[in-house]
């Protein structure tokens, strides 16, 4: 990537021009954030393959499973996470956008309990279209993020593309110890969940102007935070699985979760955190995003008995989503420990269990969703 020194040079914009830079570029990309995924049925198609898997044997995790990252054993105790995330604007400030699509892509290698060690760019522009002085907004968001990582940012690669895209393709290190994957959930496992649902929703209502002035930060705020905790979390044994929750939405992530481990789980409506209590109100107004719809397509008829509201949350597509933690009973102590311990008590309070093979992957308990 070091042949395009994408942000180096600082382009000087006189101020009877600045206003010119004010662009919202939600208006410039057909998708949002995560919410451009491909549906995972979509994707299990075009995954499909005859070749036998895994096809290194240092590879502890590839394309054999439906995990978060690929990690490779190095062979001193140690192993190499690596992993790639970049998406169309979800937010139309390019600062913002830079920082949550960079939280989003490293949040991969916290999910599998590793430290993040090294981010390059990549960013796909339409520079006939929007000026590179607000790509340069996107690459110096990114760079933000990235020093709260711990990391650089050391190089990347562009395009001149027709929509404005951009992500990190990030690596990490983990003892081989701590590594935790998606599909190793036991039965009695205990689930929590480090970010309310609800992005997706009110990103859509932004887009259609409906978005309350008193919720205009929140979305932004909650995918710019960083899922540190990941890393902690990878050093308790207890912690038997773990991923983060994306553009699949709650349900699609658990759903690989259990299958992968060849069981079901259980949800407790009335323990599922949401953003805000006035998302029933948006979805009154039919904020619902595009994905929740391709989600559900996906995978519903693995889901239980469910009612609408619950539907539109559970299968919202987040960016930049929490931790989904399968913990066994012994370490839910631990667990909560190191939650409090990272500025996440609020998430203290399981939001379901792992439990045998049942007729549906994931069954739904009666209740209230709550506000985080």
């Amino acid at each position: 990537m070091n042949d395009e020194p994408m942000a180096n040079t600082t382009v000087n914009i006189p101020a009877e021009k600045s206003q010119e830079l004010i662009f919202k570029l939600t208006q410039y990309s057909h998708g949002a954030g995560c919410g451009c995924k491909i549906s995972p049925n979509v994707l299990d198609e075009i995954l499909a393959s005859n070749m036998a898997r895994p096809d290194n044997d240092k590879l502890i995790v590839g394309n054999h499973s439906k995990d978060d990252a690929a990690v490779l054993d190095l062979g001193n105790g140690t192993a190499l996470i690596s992993t790639t995330d970049f998406f169309m604007p979800i937010v139309d400030d390019p600062y913002e956008f830079g920082r949550i699509a960079s939280a989003n892509a490293i949040s991969d290698v916290y999910a599998m309990g590793g430290r993040p060690i090294l981010a390059i760019a990549i960013l796909g522009w339409p520079i006939n279209i929007l000026p590179p002085a607000v790509a340069q907004k996107v690459i110096e968001g990114s760079r933000s993020i990235c020093l709260e990582a711990g990391i650089p940012l050391a190089g990347g690669h562009s395009i001149d593309s027709p929509e404005p895209i951009f992500g990190l393709a990030v690596n990490g290190l983990v003892p081989v110890q701590n590594i935790k994957q998606n599909n190793l959930a036991q039965e009695g496992d205990i689930l929590f969940l480090t970010k309310p649902l609800g992005v997706g929703i009110l990103t859509t209502a932004e887009k259609k102007g409906l978005l309350k002035e008193e919720h205009k930060e929140l979305a932004a705020k909650q995918m710019m935070q960083l899922n540190k905790v990941g890393e902690a979390l990878g050093k308790i044994q207890g912690v038997h699985a773990m991923t983060d929750v994306t553009g699949f939405g709650l349900l699609g992530h658990l759903v690989e979760m259990a299958e992968g481990s060849g069981l079901s789980a259980s949800i407790d409506g009335a323990n599922i955190p949401v953003i805000t209590p006035d998302l029933k109100e948006y979805l009154h107004q039919k904020c619902i995003p595009g994905g929740t719809g391709r989600n559900w397509t996906s995978y519903g008829e693995k889901i239980g008995t469910i009612t609408e509201y619950q539907k539109a949350i559970l299968a919202d597509p987040q960016t930049s989503g929490g931790l989904l933690i399968a913990v066994a009973p012994a370490s839910v102590e631990e667990v909560k420990t190191t939650l409090q311990q990272n500025g996440l008590e609020k998430f203290m309070t399981p939001i379901g269990l792992i439990t045998a093979l049942q007729s549906k992957t994931v069954l739904i308990q009666s209740g209230q969703v709550r506000q985080s």
